[in-house]
């Protein structure tokens, strides 16, 4: 048997502002369980306000939210300090005048007020969330005597240590170098099923999304675009949208062809299972589509008769990223092992798997 959603949320909508579009429009969703869901999607596309409406910061102007079976809005309104969720701030918002453990037993006073939690049991799970947190030996310490890794962890476990159903992170690891969000991201994902919290965090960052959720939602302009695995978001995008901001892959005019689709880099055969352009029926019989070639799915062949050139070359690390350009001045990019390296200068020709290949309709305008 399955068990019950933690979270939904019916036809959410919010606006601010009667002449503007909706912030969040129709949104609808559903969390697991010890589920963690990412919101991704660029700024001003409504992953942070709908953050909010789950908090409690917001009122929504349509639609209904659930914690289980219990309705969050409408005529039984739960404020934030009466709804069961954590919540880490990008900022951190650490009480600077407190110690760590002061600060994550913060939120167990004020539910010892309405609960009459016992001194000692706040204590007890004041410890057990700095334990789980790794910062056992620095509870004394004042938030500016802490690395901004360890501030964060402060803020997760007093998010944690009330043991909330749902722990939701906004924009958890924008404020922090590129080493310490790598360790720290991870470390998140593995407090969080290791104590079977639920989750909810926003972030702009593609990477990030894929690595830590285990659903991702991309929002565009107050919309859900797609929600799903990361696997399927990254390799089935729903839209367009999708296709370019999550793998930031290439476009390519394409007419179709008596031996498939057309470009000017060469004819490629997608695969016939595209969603995005059907190829039975009426719309089997559309002339023209964009074609989308991901970076990495790109295999780059030195030919002095190839279609396109190589502008610039960077050093990656584990590979190279390279620019090429077409004959009409169009800019593709594709990923490459180091070796071997392409001399810039270079014409090349593009082959491309054609499961990796997928159709759209064209962008208008």
């Amino acid at each position: 048997m399955t068990p019950p959603d933690i979270l939904r949320l019916d036809a959410i909508t919010k606006r601010y502002g009667s002449q503007s579009p909706p912030a969040v429009d129709q949104v609808s969703l559903a969390l697991g369980q010890g589920e963690i869901l990412g919101l991704l999607g660029p700024s001003g596309c409504g992953k942070t306000t709908l953050l909010r409406l789950i908090a409690g910061f917001e009122k929504p102007d349509d639609g209904t939210l659930y914690l289980g079976s219990q309705p969050l809005t409408g005529a039984t309104w739960l404020p934030p300090e009466h709804r069961d969720v954590g919540i880490v701030f990008q900022d951190y918002a650490l009480f600077p005048h407190l110690t760590v453990e002061k600060n994550v037993g913060f939120g167990l006073q004020s539910r010892s007020r309405r609960e009459s939690l016992p001194i000692a049991e706040i204590q007890r799970q004041t410890a057990a969330a700095i334990a789980l947190v790794g910062l056992e030996g620095l509870k004394h310490r004042f938030p500016h005597q802490l690395s901004g890794g360890q501030q964060q962890r402060v803020a997760l476990a007093r998010a944690l240590a009330p043991r909330p159903a749902i722990i939701l992170l906004d924009e958890p690891f924008s404020n922090l170098d590129v080493q310490v969000r790598l360790h720290l991201r991870q470390e998140v994902r593995d407090i969080l099923h290791q104590v079977g919290a639920s989750g909810v965090f926003v972030t702009h960052d593609q990477e990030e999304a894929l690595a830590l959720a285990d659903r991702v939602a991309v929002m565009k302009q107050g919309h859900l675009e797609q929600i799903d695995t990361p696997e399927r978001v990254y390799g089935q995008p729903a839209s367009r949208f999708v296709a370019e901001f999550v793998t930031q892959a290439n476009f390519l005019p394409a007419r179709r062809g008596p031996a498939g689709w057309e470009t000017e880099v060469g004819c490629f055969s997608p695969a016939v299972d595209t969603p995005a352009v059907d190829t039975s029926g009426e719309q089997g019989e559309l002339a023209e589509a964009d074609l989308m070639m991901r970076q990495e799915d790109i295999t780059l062949a030195v030919d002095e008769a190839g279609a396109v050139v190589v502008r610039d070359r960077q050093f990656l690390g584990r590979e190279y990223k390279y620019c090429l350009q077409t004959a009409s001045g169009r800019s593709l990019y594709a990923r490459s092992p180091v070796d071997p390296r392409i001399a810039i200068g270079s014409r090349v020709q593009i082959t491309v798997p054609s499961q990796r290949l997928r159709l759209y309709p064209q962008a208008q305008g």
